[in-house]
């Protein structure tokens, strides 16, 4: 049977709301959309994802002074917009503690909607991603709604994250309910909605799963490995659908190259946990050696070969910068 690539990725959202089909066809998920090729969280990187053949794109959520949910990967925006090139908005950087971090810069808490709107995002790494800086200025930044209607349309799933969510709550700006209801709103607060919402903090997830029904992945970093230890993971099993781990957690690095896989994907799955590793990038900078093409930082290795080594070790689903490049890998 010849199908239509609509009916394909459809295909792919339904398996990621079926453990069994999930488990012989893992999900990539658009990291920050074609990020890679696009500068993060606008449209045309989403768009751009879709082409590629992603099942679901990935939103970070801040929110707006009057509390719409717009997509940036920080609510510090200096860097991913021209906000700083603007001089009606000089007096509004500022210096914040934000998760014990001291930042300096502009934050959307400190824009209204229409503000924020009148910014232009660009590249956040152009050193690294040239080709995506020409891009810079072609696109305001997105909210949340704007990034769900492109996902219906293109019928591919939505993955959001709660950025900062205690931060948000201290300054008045409580997230969760403002997710769950949006959610809500789009028909998406069920167990086998195409959506999974993501963060690295607990406490937000554990209120969050008292206000929406949609499943929940506890992110894990690299430096915090006792998450998914064998009682870590019984503690995320307890409150969350899924987990998703820095990609060292379940493959580490060793001697330059990939080592052999953890049990953290065997662990989780048998507490009835998915298992999305996070981020594959091309550039060499976030390769192991082995991996490596060429000598710059900037030049792309082989991240084929580490998406192939993630779906061997049994993950369901895994985070891209480059959504085709994790696509081809997996076929």
């Amino acid at each position: 049977m010849h199908l239509t690539r609509r009916a394909i990725v459809a295909s792919a959202v339904l398996a990621a709301a079926t453990p069994a089909l999930a488990k012989t066809r893992p999900i990539v998920i658009a990291h920050r959309g074609a990020s890679g090729e696009r500068p993060e969280h606008t449209l045309m990187a989403y768009r751009l994802a879709v082409e590629q053949g992603c099942d679901f794109i990935e939103p970070d959520l801040v929110l707006t002074k009057d509390g719409v949910l717009v997509v940036r990967h920080e609510n510090e925006i200096g860097g991913t917009t021209d906000v700083a090139a603007r001089p009606e908005f000089a007096a509004r950087r500022t210096t914040k503690v934000i998760d014990g971090e001291r930042l300096d810069g502009w934050f959307a808490e400190d824009f209204t909607l229409s503000e924020l709107k009148t910014l232009r995002a660009r590249e956040r790494l152009p050193e690294l991603r040239p080709s995506s800086a020409k891009f810079d200025g072609r696109e305001a930044v997105p909210t949340f709604q704007e990034v769900v209607d492109l996902a219906k349309t293109a019928k591919v799933g939505v993955y959001p994250e709660m950025k900062h969510p205690a931060f948000l709550a201290s300054q008045g700006l409580p997230i969760e309910a403002r997710l769950a209801d949006a959610l809500r709103a789009n028909g998406l607060d069920s167990r086998t909605a195409p959506v999974f919402v993501q963060c690295f903090e607990a406490a937000p997830l554990k209120t969050f799963a008292k206000l929406s029904k949609a499943r929940r992945v506890q992110l894990v970093g690299g430096e915090t490995p006792q998450m998914v230890s064998a009682d870590g993971l019984k503690a995320i099993a307890a409150y969350a659908d899924g987990v998703g781990p820095d990609w060292s957690l379940v493959l580490p690095i060793a001697d330059g190259g990939l080592g052999a896989p953890t049990p953290l994907v065997a662990q989780a799955q048998a507490l009835g946990l998915a298992v999305h590793p996070w981020t594959v990038r091309a550039e060499n900078r976030f390769l192991p050696s082995k991996l490596r093409r060429g000598t710059g930082v900037a030049e792309h290795g082989d991240a084929e070969a580490l998406c192939r080594a993630l779906y061997a070790a049994g993950v369901d689903g895994v985070f891209s910068d480059f959504p085709a490049i994790a696509v081809a890998a997996r076929t």
